[in-house]
């Protein structure tokens, strides 16, 4: 899973432990979070995105979504 969780991290200037340390979580999982081998949990995901004051979908970007994005409030036709 792609995130911006690093982006967001140094904006903030925090190392992984820090933010390890807001989320209650350690450091190799902020890690491993970041190197995308591990997907956060929904729990940890609202965690994380809180402590930035953003969204879970403008942290971490969904598998069908990392090339191609969509636009946020799109609608989409039921298909038959």
């Amino acid at each position: 899973m792609k995130t911006r969780l690093r982006i967001l991290r140094a904006q903030k200037e925090w190392s992984q432990a820090e933010l390890a340390a807001y989320v209650g979580v350690a450091r190799g999982t902020i890690n491993t979070i970041e190197t995308g081998k591990y997907a956060p949990s929904l729990s940890l995901a609202f965690k994380i995105a809180r402590v930035f004051g953003k969204n879970v979908e403008e942290v971490f970007l969904y598998p069908e979504e990392q090339d191609h994005p969509r636009p946020r409030n799109q609608v989409f036709a039921q298909q038959e």
